[in-house]
């Protein structure tokens, strides 16, 4: 992006070496002949996102009347366009999208992981929970050394141990016995053509392979993924996966039960408890046992002073939306999420909230936002971070302050954490009491990497919605290749250190048959005084899914830009001590600001994989756009 805002576009996506931006060639050297890395290398890679930039691409915006699909890829897209061209619910083409990222994006979810998906039906939402979940054999030092020390990241990432029970495929068939409309085996046909005939390699899994540093590790992922020299098969490669195509075929008679019983269960096990160097604790048992779960969605109100009218403005131009002219009536909305395990839902309720008292009113004067704006949201950030770092797990082995998680976004206790901002960044910032006399008895989890994800939104022609985002954590997972398909790493998305100096427990450690906090955002949002659905929005990035889905829930409604735009607007966010933002995209004078505000800001790549379809009215009808992140490879269909 220039200084004036406007953006570069490629008009093709390129390989970027982003280890090599961040000084990690010798790492990348070191890794490829070793199995493990250093704890410095592990340090180091923190600040990495979970998927490498391979450029921009243009996308525009899509308009449908009746029904639309968003996904990471566009076979993918077209897979649930096919469903829904058949008569099939949202649900039947989410699980068809999903069955096809698998395939051709190994990197991001499969059926080695976990989702979260949100369905509204009217008015009505469920969130259905498909996270992975702890073996029954895990204890809370599992990711500790023989010392006591917390492993290196990807020490505890490749192999065995980090590998959590799946529940991806158990959501999915939750989920299409109360909203399918096709027959369970029509859903899979998509993806075992494509895994029979093959589909070409695109610029975007080639720069993921030739970049990894532990796929080739295993025996079976180097013989599928990679020619004969070690290098991955050049884009445009056909790469079949009749493994893949076999067990789907599998599934798709005889549902679940293929997945999590008999053969596979049984390779699945094999393949963690007997890896040569960093075994894991799956067991059948913990296979047969596993069950998705329906749960109650954290919705919040959220006023915005003027969701501008886009049906006639559809501002693209930089600034649009942003102190020009009277603001349009306030609109109130109803945001709908994912609940804990989830953070995310909490995390943008909480930023959304604290930012109603502290974003300044001049927040984008040029396109872009203010150094004011940006300063005020990561101060946002941090208190909602500290919150999530000291409150947020698994609900069944963790209460929620005062028995009920709205208390994380009572308006009250949000006022209160936006008089904690000022000016200048904050010294420390510290959770909340948000349930006065009620002390946690937790000690907070410190700050460690969080990778993965794809998404999907999708609305079929009966209003019917879902936003589903999908993972198996760092990409490529735990790189341990099974029947076709990669099992996740989620473990590591537990705290690695347990307790704290004085023995108190982290909320979020290892416990047998956890499930771990996660950062999937999936959101609905709907007209609080109508009840109309509004937006199917969620993004892919690890703990960066937060600022991605606030980002584009901002642009839409606060500030007035058409979908696609919102989502090609820089990113940016906050982690740990430091301010985000992404590279290139914001000029030095905003930068300057925000260092003198205090605190560390750094530009970095933030491939972001945001999805959305928002209803807008365009010449006095109802539609749906549908928009999808340039930064990566999606596409929008509809009818």
């Amino acid at each position: 992006m220039s200084a004036h805002g406007e953006v570069q576009w490629e008009t093709e996506p390129h390989p970027q070496p982003e280890l090599q931006r961040f000084g990690m060639q010798r790492l990348l050297a070191v890794c490829l002949g070793l199995v493990w890395c250093s704890v410095a290398a592990s340090a180091e890679l923190d600040v990495v996102q979970p998927e490498m930039a391979t450029g921009l691409q243009r996308h525009t915006e899509v308009v449908n009347q009746r029904w639309a699909v968003a996904a990471a890829h566009p076979l993918a897209t077209q897979a649930g366009f096919e469903m829904l061209q058949a008569g099939g619910s949202a649900v039947d083409a989410a699980v068809a999208v999903q069955m096809v990222l698998g395939l051709v994006e190994p990197q991001s979810s499969g059926l080695g992981g976990g989702a979260f998906l949100l369905h509204s039906q009217g008015t009505r939402v469920q969130a259905f929970d498909g996270r992975e979940r702890a073996p029954g054999a895990a204890s809370e030092d599992l990711l500790l050394d023989a010392q006591g020390q917390p492993l290196p990241f990807y020490q505890a990432v490749v192999g065995g141990r980090a590998v959590g029970t799946p529940g991806v495929l158990h959501m999915l068939a939750l989920a299409h016995r109360q909203h399918g409309r096709l027959p369970w085996a029509r859903l899979f046909e998509p993806a075992i053509r494509w895994a029979t005939d093959g589909f070409a390699i695109g610029p975007r899994l080639h720069a993921q392979l030739a970049a990894d540093a532990y796929l080739r590790l295993d025996p079976t992922a180097l013989a599928y993924f990679y020619q004969a020299n070690g290098q991955p098969h050049p884009i445009g490669h056909v790469l079949r996966n009749p493994a893949l195509a076999a067990l789907l075929q599998r599934i798709a008679r005889e549902g679940v039960s293929a997945f999590y019983q008999g053969e596979v269960a049984q390779a699945m096990v094999h393949k963690v408890q007997q890896h040569p160097s960093n075994p894991g604790r799956l067991s059948l048992d913990d296979l047969a046992q596993y069950q998705a779960l329906e749960r109650e969605p954290v919705c919040f109100a959220h006023e915005v002073p003027g969701a501008a009218a886009l049906a006639s403005a559809h501002r693209v131009r930089a600034g649009a939306g942003a102190g020009e002219g009277a603001r349009p009536p306030a609109r109130r909305l109803r945001m709908c999420g994912v609940p804990p395990p989830s953070s995310g839902t909490l995390a943008i309720g909480q930023i959304l909230g604290v930012l109603q008292h502290t974003a300044p009113a001049d927040a984008w004067p040029a396109g872009l936002p203010s150094a004011a704006w940006l300063h005020a949201y990561s101060e946002a950030s941090r208190l909602a971070f500290a919150d999530r770092a000291q409150y947020v797990a698994d609900p069944a082995f963790v209460r929620p302050p005062g028995g009920d998680w709205q208390h994380l976004l009572a308006p009250a206790y949000l006022r209160e954490r936006a008089r904690l901002i000022g000016p200048s960044r904050m010294p420390q910032a510290l959770p909340g009491v948000p349930v006065r006399g009620e002390a946690s008895a937790y000690a907070p989890s410190l700050a460690q990497p969080e990778f993965g994800t794809s998404h999907l939104s999708i609305v079929d022609g009966q209003g019917n919605a879902v936003a589903m985002t999908t993972t198996i954590e760092s990409a490529f997972g735990s790189r341990q290749m099974v029947q076709g398909f990669l099992l996740n790493n989620e473990l590591t998305d537990f705290s690695f250190a347990p307790r704290d100096a004085q023995g108190r427990p982290v909320a979020n450690r290892v416990e047998p048959l956890k499930r771990p906090r996660s950062s999937m955002s999936p959101l609905l949002v709907f007209d609080q005084d109508t009840g109309e659905l509004l937006m199917s929005l969620g993004s892919a990035g690890g703990e960066m899914i937060i600022h991605y889905t606030a980002k584009a829930l901002i642009g839409v409604w606060q500030w007035g830009l058409a979908p696609q735009p919102a989502l090609d607007w820089p990113n940016f966010g906050q982690l740990g001590d430091a301010t985000l933002l992404e590279a290139q995209r914001f000029d030095a004078a905003t930068l300057t600001d925000l260092r003198a505000r205090g605190g560390a800001v750094q530009e970095r790549d933030l491939t972001s994989g945001t999805q959305a379809l928002v209803r807008l009215r365009r010449n006095g009808q109802a539609v749906w756009v549908g928009a999808t992140d340039p930064r990566r490879e999606g596409r929008v269909l509809g009818q």
